[in-house]
């Protein structure tokens, strides 16, 4: 991210745009003033082609990548008054915020104009508060699928044409075919259009690449039931027996008490649960996993994938040696290779003041180790205990499973 550069007094500010679909029709007069002003507009070419001639300034398409374009575009203008156009509300998963850390957000003048997501919920009737957006705007389809729960309603932000059938696919995959999508076509234009259809049967071929589609989920039966919070059922994840369990899982997420834009060290990462169900927390959140099987590393990936979290970095590499350029976390969990040298050490050097380090065994030497470290730093050493009722002959019993020793601390501003 570019740091903003200096504002002076002489710095004529950026002016942002929003533009719908219907053009320069839909735009209020001080949008079209600005327009008129600008010594550049730049823009996508589908946005700039929606700009009438009697605006006079010079017209710049974004470059792709468009955002590592951004601050050498703003300075080679530098002293015009430039005009950026934007899809809707700029300010909503749009250019607006990459401006924003660039040039800094008091030299933005911004115009919005209804977004797609406030046509949709217009026109389906669904209260905007209560309706989840998710973009799959550069991002994999797969991100989808932490958002999907039974009962829920959601808008998705599409990447183009293809995008509903993707969709439906995805949907179709993960036990949520009976779910019906309605994909709205050039929303605010007189070229709108809705078609609707179920997953399970989609019967549409790519259609307009400006849509937004509306999915309302209904799980599959027989499709397993994931919860909003950790400790999913194990059956979730794909693994080789290196998993930890739901209801550890759930004690250790605790933990760690994940917060928005935080980002988690899981090392050991198995088959990658604690750093899956850390980025579910919220869609900020972010982990990074630590895995020196390749094998289980790939496995990981998949899990992320499936689950909904394909964002979830792994890094194929032993610990400590695989830390060392990683960035600083908020939280550390360790749950494989606890008596690696210099392991905990490293750990604990780079968790940020405040940062949580939570650590599992079920081992006596591991225990000892944690035990140390118990002493040395304070903090809650526990041990997790779980029994499941199996049968016993004609009866029930308890089937103890391996105790879990957990040792778990906050990270002081003074320690280093």
């Amino acid at each position: 991210m570019s740091s903003p550069g200096p504002v002076t007094s002489t710095s004529p500010p950026v002016t942002v745009v929003g533009i719908g679909a219907d053009g320069w029709a839909g735009l209020p007069g001080a949008s079209r003033a600005a327009l008129r002003a600008a010594d550049v507009v730049i823009g996508g070419e589908r946005q700039l082609a929606l700009v009438p001639e009697e605006c006079a300034a010079e017209r710049v398409a974004w470059p792709s990548p468009l955002r590592p374009a951004v601050p050498a575009l703003l300075d080679a203008h530098t002293g015009r008054r430039i005009a950026v156009l934007a899809s809707g509300d700029p300010m909503f998963y749009g250019i607006g915020r990459a401006l924003a850390e660039t040039a800094g957000p008091e030299r933005l003048r911004v115009l919005p104009h209804p977004s797609s997501v406030s046509y949709a919920c217009a026109r389906l009737g669904w209260p905007l508060e209560d309706t989840e957006t998710v973009t799959l705007v550069g991002r994999p389809p797969a991100s989808l699928a932490a958002a999907l729960h039974d009962g829920r309603r959601l808008l998705v932000l599409s990447a183009g044409a293809a995008t509903p059938g993707e969709v439906a696919g995805l949907l179709r995959d993960r036990g949520f075919g009976p779910s019906r999508l309605t994909v709205l076509e050039q929303l605010g234009s007189d070229r709108e259009r809705a078609v609707t259809g179920t997953a399970d049967d989609w019967p549409h071929p790519p259609g307009d690449p400006l849509n937004v589609i509306a999915v309302e989920c209904v799980r599959s039966g027989d499709a397993l039931r994931l919860g909003a919070v950790p400790g999913l059922p194990d059956a979730a994840y794909e693994n080789d027996g290196q998993l930890t369990k739901r209801h550890v899982r759930a004690a250790t997420l605790a933990a760690l008490a994940p917060a928005p834009g935080e980002l988690l060290w899981d090392i050991g990462g198995g088959s990658g649960s604690i750093g899956i169900e850390w980025m579910r927390t919220h869609r900020t959140c972010r982990a990074i996993t630590v895995e020196r099987d390749p094998e289980r590393a790939a496995r990981i990936a998949r899990n992320a994938a499936a689950l909904g979290v394909p964002a979830l970095k792994v890094v194929t590499a032993a610990a400590p040696a695989g830390l060392a350029e990683l960035e600083a976390p908020d939280a550390v969990f360790v749950g494989g290779g606890l008596t690696a040298p210099g392991l905990l050490d490293a750990c604990w050097a780079a968790l940020r003041p405040g940062g949580r380090l939570v650590a599992n065994t079920v081992t006596l030497e591991s225990e000892a180790l944690l035990a140390d470290r118990y002493r040395r730093h304070g903090g809650e050493l526990v041990r997790l205990a779980v029994a499941h009722a199996v049968p016993v002959g004609g009866f029930t019993g308890w089937r103890q499973a391996m105790p879990v020793t957990q040792w778990s601390v906050t990270k002081q501003e003074t320690e280093g």
